[in-house]
């Protein structure tokens, strides 16, 4: 066991897990105050629930294993752990990842999904679309990795895995009452400012806690997801003062999250300046994504699809131009700016392609079955209610206590 690198590990996890509250805050931030709770709510029962499923059979059979489809139970029930090894803390590190993967699905179908819904199909999900793909793009048998495709911490295995899966859940779930007529501006920008900033300081851990090392990788990946995220949040703030006459918080805000998207499949394969580059290109892109869902008439609440889907996939697909070997000191496939010709964007267009149609199918088909038998939509009265008293029975801001103080 190297202490050092055992020691990064784990601290990493915990900055991995501490961005799903981040996220359960810039997510909060954005919905309507009588939808604040649920929100939270969604995003905490992703850590409730799948750490113990990963543990007991998620991690065995996304990495343990000789086939190219799948892995085993080898390792399911926490079996066959060698505690004087680097991979129990390898083990319960991807635990984090596996945990906040789901929790960016929430976002697409906030104020109108029914928490029992939520419940099950996270468990599900996680093992139906998450685990094979994770396999597919990390495990070192795993077919998409062993043609060559690259994804450093989960570009195309997390964001637009969970992306995608957020395009087939709402299409079953429907718009909310009154989208797109009547809006619904973000109830507390401080939250989504705060959920901001924890999701980046966390984000350190997701990318360079994926060197599995204390190492020179971990160091550039650190830095390039630090550079990425200030280029995209000021590309977005610029293309929104070009095109509507103000900085915003929430553009801001969201050009730092696809910034973070968009490095994270190639932060390791990139040098610095690449990262800037990445950076720029995503807040751009994903500042004009977002405005699709008003074109294609889909409901995606908090813009899941236009930041993770699309951030996720053009930092993927642009590792197949900005992959730098010779600039980082370590093999693979280089981009074609680096010497590099079209095989390895091939693979990375392959890759996502193959692992947007499946999580799409797949998720559709969860998404079906629990509205056949269970519905996975609340009722119109309980939407304009607000899900936080009908479904939780609680309040997030006591109103009348606020309104009695300015009385006095």
């Amino acid at each position: 066991m190297d202490s050092g690198n055992v020691t990064w590990i784990l601290v990493s996890g915990a900055l991995v897990l501490f961005m799903t509250p981040g996220l359960a805050f810039f997510y909060g931030g954005m919905v309507r105050s009588k939808n604040v709770l649920n929100m939270l709510m969604m995003n905490f029962w992703c850590i409730l629930v799948v750490p113990l499923l990963w543990v007991v059979v998620g991690y065995s059979l996304s990495f343990n294993g000789s086939g190219s489809v799948l892995g085993n139970f080898g390792r399911a029930f926490g079996r066959g752990f060698d505690f004087g090894g680097i991979e129990p803390a390898v083990m319960i590190f991807l635990a984090t990842f596996a945990a906040i993967t789901p929790a960016l699905i929430s976002g697409a179908v906030a104020d109108r999904m029914k928490f029992a819904a939520w419940a099950i199909f996270v468990p599900i999900w996680s093992l139906l679309v998450y685990v094979p793909v994770t396999y597919w793009v990390f495990a070192p048998n795993g077919w998409l990795k062993a043609r060559g495709s690259l994804d450093f911490a989960g570009g195309t295995a997390i964001h637009v895995n969970a992306g995608i899966a957020a395009l087939a859940v709402i299409l079953v779930l429907g718009k909310r009452k009154g989208w797109p007529r009547d809006g619904a501006p973000p109830h507390s920008m401080p939250l989504v400012m705060l959920g901001t900033g924890i999701l980046w300081f966390g984000w350190f851990g997701f990318n360079a806690g994926s060197a599995l090392a204390a190492n020179g990788v971990a160091v550039q990946a650190f830095i390039n997801t630090f550079l990425a995220a200030s280029a995209a949040g000021l590309a977005w703030a610029l293309v929104e003062r070009i095109r509507n006459g103000h900085f915003t918080n929430l553009g801001v805000a969201s050009g730092i999250v696809a910034g973070l998207v968009a490095i994270t499949p190639g932060c390791g394969y990139v040098t610095s300046m690449s990262a800037i580059a990445i950076g720029l290109i995503a807040g751009v892109v994903c500042s004009v994504a977002i405005g699709m869902k008003f074109k294609f008439g889909f409901d995606d609440s908090l813009d899941v699809i236009g930041v993770h889907l699309v951030g996720g996939l053009v930092g993927s697909l642009l590792i197949g131009f900005f992959a730098d070997p010779k600039g980082l000191g370590f093999d693979f496939a280089p981009g074609l700016f680096f010497g590099g010709n079209l095989h390895l964007l091939g693979e990375q267009a392959l890759a996502n392609g193959v692992t947007m149609a499946y999580s799409f199918v797949v998720t559709f088909a969860i998404a079906k079955a629990l509205n056949a038998t269970m519905g996975i939509r609340v009722t119109a009265d309980r939407e304009s209610e607000g899900l936080d008293v009908t479904e939780h029975v609680e309040t997030a801001y006591n109103n009348s206590e606020r309104t009695m103080g300015r009385s006095h």
